[in-house]
């Protein structure tokens, strides 16, 4: 006899097949009916038990959250919205669980509960889809760039660099913190410390992802970052990860060809291989909806979100174009905008982003030849001085999701630009080095994982996207 996953047990297993499933109790109604889930599948399998067959005192233990085995018959269903079900011929408990002292019973809890029971909130209906609807996000990624002959290279987590400049680094050091060696001006003394220097936990991989696209020509990183910002707000993370692909003598019209089909490609993957996890996430998202004042409601369903990026063109227009028509819009002149648009050279927050996408254009955008002076030191200067060639993706009901560029390959140029943003060529002298030697054209792009997933899953806010989330004072597990 085999042992089936839940999942396998309502696909592909006929009817008078004899199974084994190991579960979790989700409900026991009526000392007959078990509802057991085994993390396999959003749906529960019901495991019908005739307590005259079963001793009393074994029956009692099997309350919401207990791990049992059951094996049984599958036979149809007659219930609704199942077509198998478990008759049951011999049981056991693997693993007990107190109904006075377990957290989840069979009741809708808040997300703020349950963020404070993280290490249970994976067996709520809920978070199962999340993290399953997370898993397969993942696998497309590598899968996408995998079958598009790019590299997977493993980037620093640890780094003497500072990629954005934004200095909110995380210090990695060794020393004794209440001793630490120190220089005759009191300054701590980094050559005593374990890497001779002071270091860091990465923010972006990027710096050394195009290291590697200057051999390999298309490479990806997809690896934990972290930044230090004292943020309690839903949209930041102390820690999350990061895709951010490079390719050699790409400019920045392959660049947003490639983040376009990039995304099509890993939604199209949810959408398909994800079907029951986001029926079921539409449906939480549409009550969610419902209970928001009706000016910040979503115009569109999440699966309607997710279809509306993936049938639709990307629009691609101009930084110079978005601010002449964000400047003549109407929320703008009615002053409705927080942050009104009054001239060239605003740096364009979410509502914004959210305009152009969700009511003027009403497809997703790609902005791109930004003002020089509200980008990284390491993006391309064009012509005219003023502006650099990045580009930012922007979605429905989460504004930007990708932010890249075309980086700047001309070794002087390099060098000005490092130096209007007060970076040391010596901190930086290996990347300085790529464009003395074999320099060209070359661009990429940064995805932040949790901000697609948080958008597949239409989740409001980021902390939910992840298995254990690092915020300010939160460092369990």
């Amino acid at each position: 006899m085999t042992t089936r996953s839940v999942k396998d047990a309502l696909t592909t297993s006929a009817i008078g097949t004899e199974v084994r499933i190991r579960g979790w109790v989700r409900t026991f109604r009526r000392n007959r009916f078990i509802a057991l889930t085994d993390g396999s599948t959003i749906n529960t399998i019901q495991a019908v038990v005739n307590f005259e067959e079963f001793d009393a005192q074994l029956l009692k233990r099997i309350t919401t959250g207990a791990c049992i085995e059951v094996i049984g018959t599958l036979i149809a269903s007659l219930g609704k919205g199942q077509t198998v079900e478990v008759q049951v011929s011999a049981l056991s408990i693997l693993g007990d669980s107190d109904p006075e002292e377990y957290p989840l019973q069979p009741k809708k809890h808040s997300m703020e509960f349950l963020r404070e029971i993280g290490h249970l909130r994976p067996r709520t209906a809920t978070f199962g889809a999340i993290f399953r609807v997370r898993h397969a996000l993942a696998f497309a990624i590598h899968k996408y760039f995998n079958d598009n002959g790019f590299f997977y290279l493993h980037t620093p987590i640890i780094t003497g660099s500072d990629a954005e400049g934004a200095g909110e680094m995380f210090r990695v050091t060794a020393p004794d913190p209440a001793k630490p060696p120190r220089n005759a001006d009191g300054s701590v003394n980094y050559k005593e410390d374990f890497f001779e220097r002071e270091t860091n936990l990465t923010v972006s991989g990027q710096l050394e992802a195009e290291l590697g696209a200057m051999a390999l020509s298309k490479v990806y990183t997809f690896g934990p970052t972290f930044r230090a910002e004292n943020s309690n707000t839903s949209r930041h993370l102390a820690e999350f990860w990061m895709i951010e692909p490079e390719v050699a003598f790409n400019e920045l019209t392959d660049n947003m060809a490639l983040a376009e089909d990039f995304l099509k490609y890993v939604i199209g993957y949810a959408l398909e291989h994800c079907a029951d996890d986001l029926a079921f996430l539409d449906q939480r998202f549409a009550e969610e909806e419902k209970a928001k004042p009706q000016h910040l409601r979503s115009e569109n369903g999440l699966l309607d979100q997710l279809k509306f990026v993936v049938e639709n063109n990307f629009v691609k227009l101009s930084y110079t174009e978005a601010i002449d028509i964000l400047k003549n819009s109407t929320p703008n002149k009615k002053k409705k905008f927080n942050y009104i648009i009054e001239e060239w050279g605003a740096d364009l927050q979410s509502e914004h982003e959210r305009f152009l996408v969700e009511k003027h254009f009403k497809s997703p955008v790609i902005l791109f030849d930004y003002p020089a002076k509200i980008k990284a030191f390491y993006m391309r200067l064009n012509d005219d001085g003023n502006t650099v060639r990045a580009m930012d993706v922007l979605f429905p009901g989460i504004g930007e999701i990708i932010g890249g560029s075309q980086r700047e390959e001309r070794y002087e140029v390099l060098k000005q630009k490092m130096h209007a943003f007060g970076i040391e060529e010596e901190n930086l002298w290996w990347y300085l080095d790529t464009r003395k030697f074999g320099t060209c054209k070359h661009s990429g792009f940064g995805l932040g994982f949790e901000r697609l997933v948080q958008f597949v899953t239409g989740m409001g806010n980021i902390r939910d996207v992840i298995p254990f989330p690092r915020t300010p004072g939160k460092a369990e597990f």
